[in-house]
């Protein structure tokens, strides 16, 4: 009697395209953009079923409409009048420069206090961690609501403002201080400035590599700022110094001419930046930790002073470990700053409710709010993964 066995062949050949590495990678890839794109579908055609049920359409024609509304802090000029797309710009500009500013400030308060941490100073060490520990245990509108309810409230009136130097008053309607009036040849000035960075650039390029190839240091810092001081004030005199100040002056009830940060740009200043400045000096605190003892060591060794070992050695050493969470902060406080919806800061989310409200458009503007949120995001996240590539050590 003859006997039949089944060939292996077949099933050998699907079982090792399973244990394929490549071929899982491109299935599970595949099923993930399948997954995705029914998810894409079904909220997108729940949407429009809704949207038909409501009798309402969808497009964004609305936004060349008239805005009928004013703001209380435009960078570019701005009336009841201009159209719903200008007040979405103001909204987007402000946002821009509140977390342009914020990111500034709390990365400069952030190094401060994480190197203060670790301070040989008890009473600098001490004051670090409280500070730590005090903000970053109180959640962000709570911080908002005590820098502008608690505090910047407390501030003499307009007519009693504080006199600061610089021809400056500081009062409850915020800081006003002289706006600068640019003449017919201040453009030559930005110009000379944007030179004298190319020029920096290039001076530290050279300083590099001569140190590379002959072990020579050339101290950039005090050239540096002599370049970026020098060069825009050398050609400010030259053009005929085409500046000047419109100085604020206190009357009998209230403050004219000059400009003016209101309360709400402060208070929103102060408690993004300290907030998220308390996450970044333990990022700080954990990057110099990073770096082996036997590095400082080492160049107490040769001569460095503590200062120099710092500057030198640790914390270049330390950026390779912070600059990778320090993106995630960095995008925190720009969404953070939609916060300004509480306390009246015209951003982005406040201007876009007002839209909201007066059109009706909720699936419009909230589309509007995710892209220009995730553009913002993307951006920030490219140029710290570009500056993290350059501040990486390169293998010979």
């Amino acid at each position: 009697m003859a006997i039949t066995t089944n060939s292996p062949h077949g099933d050998s050949a699907s079982a090792s395209a399973l244990n394929n590495p490549k071929v899982r990678g491109v299935f599970y890839q595949v099923l993930t953009v399948l997954v995705l794109a029914f998810i894409c579908w079904f909220v997108v055609t729940n949407t429009v079923d809704n949207l038909r049920a409501l009798n309402r359409s969808f497009g964004f024609g609305f936004l060349a409409g008239r805005a009928g509304f004013n703001l209380g802090q435009a960078l570019i000029p701005f009336t009841s009048d201009s159209t719903n797309i200008d007040a979405l710009l103001v909204g987007l500009l402000n946002t821009m420069l509140i977390s342009a500013v914020g990111v500034v400030a709390a990365t400069i308060v952030g190094f401060i206090v994480g190197i203060g941490r670790l301070s040989h100073n008890w009473l600098i060490a001490k004051l670090s961690q409280t500070y730590v520990e005090i903000f970053r245990n109180i959640p962000p509108l709570l911080v908002i609501f005590f820098w502008y309810s608690g505090v910047l409230v407390l501030l003499p009136q307009a007519r009693d403002a504080v006199h600061l130097p610089l021809s400056s008053y500081l009062s409850n309607r915020g800081l006003a201080f002289p706006s600068p009036i640019f003449g017919a040849g201040m453009w030559a000035v930005g110009v000379a400035f944007l030179v004298a960075i190319a020029a920096v650039f290039f001076v530290a390029r050279w300083a590099h590599r001569r140190q590379a190839a002959t072990g020579q240091q050339f101290h950039t810092i005090w050239v540096s700022i002599g370049i970026l001081i020098g060069l825009p004030l050398l050609t400010f005199f030259a053009t005929g110094m085409p500046l000047s100040f419109d100085y604020p002056v206190a009357g009998k009830f209230n403050l004219t001419g000059g400009m003016v940060v209101g309360p709400e740009f402060i208070a929103l200043l102060l408690a993004l930046s300290l907030y998220t400045a308390t996450y970044i000096a333990e990022i700080v605190r954990a990057g110099i930790r990073g770096v082996a003892k036997g590095q400082s060591e080492a160049a107490g060794a040769l001569g460095l002073r503590a200062s120099a070992i710092t500057r030198l050695v640790v914390i270049p050493q330390a950026m390779r470990i912070i600059i990778p969470p320090l993106t995630s902060q960095y995008l925190n406080l720009i969404k953070n700053s939609s916060l300004a919806i509480a306390i009246g800061y015209a951003d982005l989310v406040a201007v876009g409710g007002v839209i909201l409200n007066q059109s009706g458009r909720a699936v419009e503007v909230v589309i509007i709010w995710m892209v220009i949120y995730l553009a913002l995001s993307v951006a920030t996240s490219l140029f710290m993964n570009w500056f993290n590539a350059k501040m990486a050590l390169v293998e010979r």
